[in-house]
């Protein structure tokens, strides 16, 4: 404090915008969970459990919005799978929570029905993660601008694999060069960008984009494909060979869905 009180006015205005410019640009960290489902019921007892329990609990300890969303009825995984988005500021964040929805006596109630479920009974088959760090230059995850009905919407969810590790980073600088930036100027209305830090396909980044509908999304890549900026960076050396699968999964979100 001493410190503080002798260091000259314009010196210490500088160390505070530079403290204030770290902190803004401090990267989100990203739980995304996908509930592999078998049954009606299951999906029943899943969505009553998100909006009644969890997603309440999740805004009472600090996380503002909590994203679901479903395979649209035209994939092959429709009715077999519900994702979970649920950013937090930091992985301290992130650690804590668990611990803070299993003290909340209110949670534990209004979910009861999902956390006491019986072992011939449960309510998915099985949970997938990934935790992941939002990208440098979109480090904040963002709400979709749309207004458009919820189950009219295409929320498009990839994953980029890389075949190593430096080829992954590679795809993960041409984002932040200049690919998102296509997104935006598209209209795509990103939710976030992200490194996959721990997750069943590494390397790989993932990202969501979002679109009025089918024939939106369809006429925004068509826009993408023929983009200059897009056609300059995809000839340059440095980003070939960075994709060695592209996971594409086209989802709405639930109408409890925060996002």
């Amino acid at each position: 404090m001493k410190f503080i009180k002798t260091l000259p006015i314009g010196l210490f205005a500088l160390c505070l915008l530079m403290s204030l410019s770290i902190m803004a640009q401090k990267r989100d960290i990203y739980e995304l969970k996908t509930y592999h489902i078998e049954t009606p019921e299951q999906e029943a007892m899943l969505d009553s459990y998100l909006e009644k329990a969890f997603i309440p609990a999740a805004h009472r300890h600090g996380v503002a919005k909590v994203g679901v969303f479903k395979p649209i009825a035209s994939q092959p995984d429709a009715g077999q799978k519900v994702y979970v988005f649920i950013p937090f500021k930091s992985l301290g964040e992130f650690e804590a929570f668990e611990g803070k929805l299993l003290k909340d006596q209110t949670f534990l109630a209004d979910g009861s029905a999902y956390i006491n479920a019986t072992f011939d009974n449960p309510p998915y088959k099985r949970i997938e993660t990934s935790i992941m760090r939002g990208m440098s230059e979109h480090p904040k995850f963002a709400e979709s601008n749309l207004t458009n009905a919820k189950q009219d919407r295409i929320y498009e969810l990839r994953s980029y694999e890389g075949p190593t590790e430096r080829l992954y980073r590679q795809k993960v600088k041409m984002f932040n060069s200049g690919e998102m930036d296509i997104f935006e100027r598209l209209n795509c209305s990103p939710v976030f960008y992200a490194e996959t830090i721990a997750g069943a396909n590494m390397p790989n980044l993932m990202y969501m984009t979002t679109h009025e509908n089918m024939d939106v999304r369809n006429e925004h890549w068509k826009q993408f494909g023929v983009d200059p900026k897009w056609i300059e960076m995809r000839d340059l050396e440095e980003y070939k060979n960075t994709v060695s699968r592209n996971d594409t999964r086209l989802l709405y979100p639930t109408e409890y869905s925060d996002l």
